[in-house]
């Protein structure tokens, strides 16, 4: 295929221009680690970039290059054919990772490995030449499986070595005896294929093997690892559990000069996915002389809720706490340790960062605590959030409250409270039933619960279920009383339906929302700064008119560019614009198509731009971005040139603006650039690519004109329709269930990648 070849070498040319060479990648090289010998950890890049492309590809292993340390290790599986070759493949079975069923259909065998049973078409009933035109697949549903069409050939260890040229080789040994049963030698394999090639590492869960090669390569550079397996599995030279042998590392270190272990032997976590206390397996192995490696690190995978999906964070707890710092990290997506070792580690928790982008919350910290609660303002200010919001909403009784929405049904439990006989709908304000706060007192509402916000229950992705009822509710006085203490630069307070709840409810949010700033001193200079957001420009337009607030005009609808004219409307009553993300990289399927022009239009105008709403959640990301929240985060603002990102986890953004790698302009390494939209659809062969997208609405000028807001009623009437029962009982989250707005299959999400 000449012409995917030539696409592929394109690409990779691309990459390598747009690396810099900072140096050591970007390692914090005066800080002191705690690894066995000082040395910062390593990156063990499994199967090359596996989380994007099929494991032991030779595309997978050249990105792992190009996006990670520069001495990163990539990691081959090793698995002999029946004429005793070493291929590259993740498991004996090759049926889930390639397509070998098309071209021996009858090829099912059943073997016992290590006592169990399997059926599936095995490595050992082939020769080379008979996988030649056998191609590697990706082997994790959750994952792409669009760039299968590029038809990724099976590499031999050799070929890998050779074609890659990794800076460090890892060759993992997993089923000795197995292939012993087969009558084929891994231990000889291993020996003649290291006097051929560079082999840093060789790894087995095997006792047996390692002990059989361990006088060969004492006095050469490579190292043996002993991997553990599950705890409670056990070993077949020794008839131990691995769990038992954990407790005997001096016997390990009689033929190992280094441990991999699952993450979990380090940080366990319990029934209800919540971390433990971390264990003593890196002091003790330490103190043994033992290196400790960490796998099993893949940015798709569900971790323990303490890390509020963020994946940096996850690889920080295990090279930059107070106790230990393990000798590596073994991840599917190694870009992500690379940024933790080479740019967050040792950062001074102190630190203001960089002053760009602007943190604003979401409600909060809503990630982690239910929105609007007094839980997660304190949590966005405790994670340095510098603007925290309130969207205000008006109960009956005229009292202005932050609620995450109008609709208690969003944000509360009043599904299950008395209130839920108040369900109503109301055509002004949405298609669907709601109860409404405009139809409860004060005290009614700060009655119920509090509920957290859950976007991605459809992939089972919940947030902080420990919490997920936990907080109060706050009236805007209390609020804005909350933030004067608080060391914020600003508050946004969001403002909608003023139109609708003046007309046909009475009721005055404009001049609730201005009575309770004027109450709480919020024109002193010396108070944190308001801004004022909103949908309706009627909205702006009347708070512009004697006030000295600042405007926020919030674009609710993707577009891809916005009329000359319309911008110079919106700066008539606005100061900055926040548009969603796909309005800044529109994509397909999750796949960035490029980059409008609308932030350089609006920054041109002299307003300044906000995009919303960042969430650490991977479903949440495009494949560009590797299930990396902070290589999201890191491309609005490197590439589209943001000022400010509205996000629900305020401590994700502000770790980034923390981290070294900022600082150093002319060293930047390549993991920290951002992502060219676009470039990754363009590896996605013809018959995969997915149905082409209709072009976005252009921002005109109708869309912004609002007519003036009406004058309050004094007579307001019915909010609309009649309150009755639900048809269908409602869920024990009292969340109303969400359609995903990425409109692709479960399969299609879990999983980005970063172009550079």
């Amino acid at each position: 295929m000449p012409s995917l070849r030539l696409l592929l070498l394109l690409f990779l040319v691309h990459l390598v221009a747009a690396q810099r060479s900072g140096g050591p990648g970007g390692r914090n090289s005066t800080s002191v680690w705690k690894t066995l010998n000082g040395d910062a950890p390593v990156v063990i890049a499994r199967g090359g970039f596996s989380g994007l492309f099929p494991d032991s590809s030779t595309t997978a292993y050249m990105l792992s290059l190009l996006t990670s340390l520069p001495d990163v290790i990539v990691f081959c599986d090793v698995q002999l054919t029946k004429d005793n070759f070493g291929i590259c493949a993740p498991d004996v079975k090759l049926d889930n990772a390639t397509n070998i069923a098309s071209f021996f259909p009858k090829g099912q065998s059943s073997y016992s490995v290590n006592g169990v049973s399997q059926t599936g078409w095995f490595s050992v009933d082939y020769a080379l030449n008979d996988l030649a035109n056998v191609s590697l697949t990706q082997g994790i549903l959750s994952r792409t499986n669009l760039f299968d069409g590029n038809l990724f050939p099976i590499n031999t260890v050799e070929q890998v070595a050779r074609d890659v040229k990794p800076p460090g080789y890892w060759l993992n040994i997993q089923h000795d005896l197995f292939f012993r049963e087969h009558n084929l030698s891994m231990r000889n394999f291993a020996l003649a294929v290291t006097r051929r090639t560079v082999v840093n590492y060789i790894s087995s869960p095997e006792v047996g093997f390692l002990r059989s090669i361990v006088a060969r390569f004492r006095s050469t550079p490579t190292k043996l690892v002993f991997r553990f397996l599950r705890a409670d599995i056990i070993e077949p030279s020794t008839n131990q559990t691995y769990g038992s042998l954990l407790k005997n590392l001096t016997f390990v270190k009689t033929f190992a000069s280094g441990i991999l272990v699952p993450k979990i032997y380090i940080w366990p976590v319990n029934a209800n996915s919540y971390l433990e206390s971390h264990t003593t397996v890196v002091s003790d192995a330490h103190k043994e002389g033992l290196q400790v490696f960490a796998a099993d690190f893949s940015n798709d995978a569900l971790a323990a809720y303490n890390y509020s999906y963020d994946p940096v964070a996850e690889a920080l707890s295990f090279i930059d706490n107070p106790d230990f710092a393990v000798d590596g990290l073994m991840s599917d997506f190694p870009i992500t340790p690379s940024e933790a070792i080479g740019c967050f580690a040792h950062v001074n928790r102190n630190s203001p960062g960089q002053e760009k982008p602007v943190i604003v919350s979401n409600h909060g910290a809503s990630g982690f605590y239910p929105g609007s609660t007094d839980l997660a303002y304190q949590k966005a200010v405790e994670d340095g959030a510098d603007v925290i919001d309130c969207s205000v909403q008006i109960t009956s009784d005229g009292v202005p409250v932050c609620l995450d929405s109008i609709d208690l049904l969003t944000g509360t439990n009043v599904a299950q409270s008395r209130l839920y006989a108040r369900l109503t709908k109301v055509r002004d304000v949405q298609a669907t039933n709601g109860v409404f706060a405009f139809n409860a007192t004060w005290t009614e509402i700060k009655g119920l619960k509090p509920s957290i916000s859950s976007p991605f229950l459809d992939y089972n992705l919940k947030r902080n279920p420990a919490y997920a009822n936990a907080g109060s509710f706050m009236t805007l006085k209390d609020f804005l009383k909350f933030a004067k203490s608080q060391p914020v630069s600003g508050v946004l307070l969001n403002v909608e339906w003023a139109a609708y709840l003046a007309e046909k409810q009475g009721l005055d949010v404009i001049g609730a929302v201005l009575t309770e700033l004027g109450n709480s001193s919020y024109d002193d200079p010396k108070s944190p700064e308001v801004t004022i957001q909103s949908t309706d420009s009627a909205v702006l337009t009347k708070f512009k008119q004697g006030t000295k607030y600042k405007l926020m005009y919030k674009v609710d609808e993707t577009i891809r560019d916005a009329q000359n004219s319309t911008i110079e409307d919106i700066k008539g009553f606005a100061d900055s614009v926040s548009v969603d993300k796909s309005s800044i990289f529109p994509d397909n399927k999750a796949f960035l198509l490029g980059t409008t022009d609308i932030v350089r239009k609006l920054h041109a105008f002299g307003l300044k731009a906000y995009v919303y709403t960042l969430r650490n959640e991977f479903v949440s990301q495009a494949w560009d971005f590797f299930s990396d929240p902070i290589v999201e985060i890191n491309s609005y603002v490197q590439a589209a040139e943001v000022d400010g990102i509205i996000t629900d986890y305020p401590g994700t953004s502000k770790a980034y603006k923390r981290n070294l790698c900022l600082s150093k302009k002319k060293e930047t390494p390549s993991f920290m650039d951002p992502v060219q939209p676009g470039a990754l659809l363009q590896l996605v062969t013809a018959q995969y690519l997915p149905p082409a997208a209709a072009p976005l609405p252009v921002l005109e000028d109708s869309d912004v004109a609002e007519p003036p807001l009406p004058p309050v009623s004094k007579n307001p009437q019915p909010s609309g329709g009649t309150a009755r029962s639900p048809t269908s009982p409602p869920s024990p989250s009292a969340q109303p269930r969400l359609t995903s707005s990425i409109s692709v299959s479960i399969a299609m999400l879990l999983g980005c990648l970063v172009l550079f």
